[in-house]
């Protein structure tokens, strides 16, 4: 019974959802996975994917069909040993605040990862310590400032991941880690990828998610409240961002410093 009336509140909420402009609808995951990664990925790439675990970003036939060499980084061993066979040429099992590259890697994927991080200034320094000069990493994460992030700060994690499952039961398993969100804000990453000699070459924002779907009168009036912060600031009404980052070569670096 209480799964009907779930399904008839989510059911609610998306139609209202069809009728609003995509600008404001689209979803951010799928746009970074679907659109932004793939326009980045080159022939012959050495490409990190951070927190991809189990689940790497790039696929076998995409590895083999672009000659990239993949190298995995996580923080669970185990993750890294599920991952598809052949799929990482090598990996490295690290907590991604304290790990330190080589600076080979052309493309850095990291999806949805950085808000499970407490040391989110050290991330920068890691992610800039792997990419080569020119090098360039692609970030998607949840903005601290979406309601379900501050909900999420203050629910205790064994709640939180029971109403989940139960909600969206498809999100066992790859979602319901714990999560910090520290300086998850566009503003605040922007800061720290000057900071770590990196550069914003491309923001963009999203202002959706589906965590109050499941009870429409919440939908509503999240739905409202954005829209009403939206005329105000477009990057505090966002639910999520993804940011594409360029290394700077020492020699511009120089030229931006003089």
């Amino acid at each position: 019974m209480l799964r009907q009336i779930l399904d008839s509140q989510i059911r609610w909420s998306y139609a209202v959802e069809r009728r609003l402009p995509p600008e404001l609808t689209t979803d951010g995951y799928s746009d970074f996975a679907k659109r932004i990664v793939p326009a980045y990925l080159r022939p012959g790439q050495v490409v990190y994917d951070v927190g991809g675990g189990k689940r790497p970003y790039v696929t076998r036939a995409q590895k083999d069909s672009l000659g990239l060499t993949v190298v995995g980084v996580d923080i669970s061993q185990s993750e890294l040993d599920q991952a598809p066979a052949g799929i990482y040429d090598r990996t490295m099992c690290s907590d991604v605040s304290r790990l330190r590259g080589s600076e080979d890697a052309d493309l850095l994927i990291c999806l949805a990862v950085l808000e499970h991080v407490r040391d989110v200034a050290g991330a920068f320094e890691s992610i800039a310590s792997c990419l080569k000069p020119g090098g360039r990493a692609l970030i998607f994460v949840p903005s601290r400032n979406a309601p379900f992030a501050r909900l999420g700060l203050i629910v205790p994690e064994g709640l939180k991941r029971r109403v989940l499952y139960y909600v969206f039961p498809q999100s066992r398993g790859h979602q319901g880690f714990p999560s910090y969100y520290n300086r998850c804000t566009p503003g605040d990453f922007a800061a720290l990828a000057a900071r770590s000699g990196l550069r914003v070459e491309e923001e963009r924002l999203y202002f959706v998610s589906t965590y109050f779907h499941a009870l429409f009168p919440a939908y509503l009036l999240w739905r409202l409240s954005k829209q009403l912060i939206y005329l105000f600031s477009r990057r505090a009404a966002a639910e999520t961002f993804a940011m594409v980052l360029s290394k700077q070569s020492q020699a511009s670096s120089v030229r931006t410093s003089t």
